[in-house]
């Protein structure tokens, strides 16, 4: 039996059935302090990759694998010529992740799925539930690498020839874990990409609202800076006499943090990664390296902050003779989100009653890449404290259930119930 149109209205998720899948899957990697590490393409993902593929093939799904290792799962439609709609996020998480950054986006799509099946909804067009390939570039460097690949932004062997710090290529890592596709990522077809996530920030939190309409994401440039000195006895060498590339680096990872203050109030500068040579407590530092993140969501400001930081370390080279040399890693620019999704998404919210507000994104998510192949929208839930990328990120289960609801009648809007 086919549900009407009109039945389909008056769908809502099945919010215990979605919260269960979130903390089984979060087991798979779990750590001491409740959070998860499972990084892209280790046996752990493995793992929470089959577990999601077997909850998909349990719904009635098809799937499919392509070759930079994303996983469609296919709901077929009545007219399966028509481009799937398709909804999810990713599954790999940071050393010290939480249970919700990307999970909650796939695991909501499948619900969204499961749901269809119970009430018998049947749509026009085909609906897929997708995870995305290292997304948070924990281990393999550009981050958003699968859906970056399928955007074109990325080459496939670029993606392919990623190492990690033992080494190993993400092409081998996918042929090992098994999850190496035949198809090509650009062939794979798409009409519209609906993401949910939580905010990864404080603010639905602090106003009180349970919905959050993403109107589109930060620009973002990544660097690698590293400033040689020379390695020498902290005892025996006066300070005016040491190339301490330690001092020098500290100076420019200062100078990050004032860039950013100096373009509010999008402007954003992170020093996240620093490693020491040779790392020891009485030799003065011969090198550093350390990270740069820089964003704006407004590529003219972000390129004025590159400019200024490679001015800066211009500078330190020239005052203090240590070698500073600063390498571009990533970047992708402030990406708006489609119009009448945006639409969509508010009118689904304010259907099922739930308050929403219009906010930017200061992180970056898969739904930069799509919205360069599709009508793209993003739907955000509050996060308790404003915390992610920490093993005590939580969400509560009436905002993850109301997000997943919001996202059932967008998927369900756009891809037309019969």
């Amino acid at each position: 039996m086919t549900a009407s149109s009109s039945d389909a209205r008056d769908l809502h998720v099945d919010g215990a059935r979605l919260w269960d899948s979130l903390m089984t899957l979060a087991r798979v990697g779990a750590t001491p302090r409740g959070g998860v590490a499972r990084l892209a393409l280790t046996d752990l993902d493995r793992q929470g990759r089959d577990l999601v593929v077997q909850w998909g093939r349990e719904a009635g799904l098809a799937i499919t694998v392509d070759q930079i290792g994303n996983v469609f799962m296919r709901r077929q439609g009545r007219a399966s010529a028509l481009p799937p709609v398709v909804a999810g996020s990713h599954i790999d998480t940071q050393p010290t992740g939480g249970k919700f950054d990307g999970n909650y986006g796939v695991l909501a799509a499948l619900e969204v799925v499961r749901t269809l099946n119970d009430a018998g909804v049947q749509t026009e067009a085909p609906i897929e539930v997708v995870f995305w390939t290292n997304e948070e570039g924990s281990r393999f460097v550009p981050v958003m690498m699968g859906s970056g690949v399928f955007a074109g932004a990325i080459a496939l062997e670029d993606a392919w020839a990623a190492r990690d710090l033992e080494g190993r290529t993400v092409r081998e890592e996918l042929a090992r874990i098994g999850y190496l596709g035949q198809r090509p990522p650009r062939a794979h077809p798409i009409g519209a990409y609906f993401e949910v996530h939580i905010e990864q920030g404080p603010l639905l939190e602090a106003a009180g609202l349970p919905i959050g309409v993403v109107t589109g994401t930060l620009g973002v440039r990544w660097f690698d800076c590293t400033v040689t000195g020379m390695e020498a006895h902290a005892g025996p060498t006066p300070m005016a006499l040491r190339r301490d590339a330690m001092q020098g680096a500290s100076a420019l990872m200062q100078e990050v943090i004032a860039i950013a203050h100096r373009h509010p109030p999008q402007g954003r500068g992170t020093v996240g990664m620093v490693q020491v040579f040779p790392n020891s407590r009485n030799v003065i530092p011969g090198r550093v390296t350390f990270s740069v993140d820089l964003r704006n969501d407004d590529d003219a400001v972000l390129d004025d902050m590159a400019r200024a930081l490679q001015e800066a370390a211009d500078r330190l080279a020239r005052a203090s003779g240590l070698q500073v040399a600063l390498t571009p890693v990533s970047s992708y620019p402030a990406q708006p989100f489609d119009r009448a999704c945006i639409a969509l998404i508010e009118r689904s919210a304010r259907t099922l009653g739930l308050p929403c507000q219009r906010m930017t994104s200061g992180a970056g998510h898969d739904a930069v890449y799509t919205a360069r192949r599709a009508p793209t929208g993003m739907i955000f839930i509050p996060c308790k404290d404003g915390i992610s990328h920490n093993e005590i990120e939580d969400a509560a289960p009436h905002h993850v259930e109301a997000g997943a609801n919001v996202l059932l009648h967008t998927v369900l809007a756009s891809a037309r119930p019969c």
